[in-house]
């Protein structure tokens, strides 16, 4: 595996982007069958409530964006939620919930029980649900699941200047614990957040990095959501999203890049280019937690055109089995400490007192 530095990965995001795609494309049919495109749906098992202050998240409870907030969904909902996603193609179901870190309680048990649902369903099980410890990891082994999804979001410098509520090293040691429990780890990052092509390229450095690489890796253009600190950002030229889409594909040849939040935005003509310079994976379903995404039915149709077909589930990785899992009365009485930066961000403030603002009018 290669070990890229910063100035050979901005170097390649930045060559002429004909050149670029046809050197992604050739890593690609090395390493995956370029007409096979995995087919996932993102499901919000727990909406809105979370104590972070993410600059582009409208689940923050702090900022006012209108979402529909829920409790944590039942294994009923979320049996049916999966039924449907395998009918419409999908051969993976992650669930994401708005915490900011796991705790061991009952809520963790609940969330075990589904992931060993949904693995007994043969589909491959993938969970968002915030920082984790060591421990934590491996019980959501044991209960079935096949991949942690834990994105870095940027690079350092700049993650320090939309998210002040959690550090930057925790996302990392998060990875680390999920690597230990011998899960597959889905990590990427959002552009159009205002960040420099040098911090994307420094983002792809980390990643690249961790050994083993991530087995995939989301790409992200910003949604800007009304009432998050991000709102006025303007949206993300299709051409980023291609060059960001094959320099992973480049610098991770073996990862499953995913095109993920952001592909309302693009056309059919854009998507393929992502596809050619090696996107394996996308999103299926109205939604990505809270956010507008491609109905099936658009998505199929472009499959058809360009001669894609849905990858099966387990292509990549062998199913786990699912174990009885409960939690222990030492683990319910272990102690998590996850850091919490000094550090304010003037825009998020203003924001989170717009949304206080503007919920004290509501009442009025």
């Amino acid at each position: 595996m290669k070990d890229w530095t910063l100035e050979e990965i901005i170097e390649l995001y930045n060559s002429p982007l004909i050149e670029l795609v046809f050197k992604a494309a050739t890593i690609h049919r090395q390493h995956h069958n370029p007409r096979e495109v995995q087919i996932s749906t993102l499901l919000s098992i727990k909406t809105g409530g979370c104590p972070e202050d993410c600059g582009y998240c409208p689940q923050a409870a702090r900022y006012h964006t209108n979402i529909e907030t829920n409790d944590l969904m039942s294994l009923e909902q979320v049996e049916k939620a999966a039924i449907d996603a395998q009918a419409g193609g999908s051969s993976r179901l992650c669930m994401g919930a708005a915490w900011r870190n796991v705790k061991n309680d009952d809520e963790f048990e609940h969330v075990l029980k589904l992931v060993k649902k949904v693995n007994n369903m043969n589909m491959e099980v993938c969970c968002t649900l915030g920082m984790v410890t060591e421990s934590q990891a491996q019980r959501l082994a044991e209960a079935g699941l096949y991949a942690y999804n834990h994105n870095l979001d940027s690079s350092e410098d700049f993650y320090k200047e939309i998210i002040s509520t959690r550090g930057y090293q925790d996302r990392l040691d998060t990875l680390d614990n999920v690597r230990k429990a011998n899960l597959t780890i889905c990590s990427g990052g959002i552009i159009g957040m205002g960040e420099s092509v040098e911090d994307r390229c420094k983002m792809l450095l980390t990643l690249s990095s961790l050994r083993p690489q991530p087995e995939s890796v989301p790409i992200n253009a910003l949604v800007a959501v009304e009432g998050t600190p991000l709102e006025e950002q303007n949206e993300v030229p299709i051409w980023d999203m291609i060059r960001m889409v094959a320099t992973t594909r480049i610098v991770m040849p073996t990862s499953t890049v995913r095109l993920s939040a952001g592909r309302t935005s693009m056309n059919a003509e854009g998507q393929a280019l992502c596809f050619m310079a090696g996107a394996g994976s996308i999103f299926a379903g109205d939604k990505l937690l809270t956010t507008p995404n491609p109905d099936i039915n658009s998505d199929m149709q472009l499959f058809e055109t360009l001669g894609l077909q849905p990858r099966a589930a387990f292509a990549k990785r062998e199913q786990a089995c699912s174990k009885e899992v409960t939690l222990s009365e030492q683990e319910r009485q272990e102690k998590i400490k996850w850091s919490r930066p000094a550090h304010k961000i003037e825009n998020n403030e203003k924001y989170k007192e717009i949304g206080k603002q503007k919920r004290k009018d509501q009442l009025v």
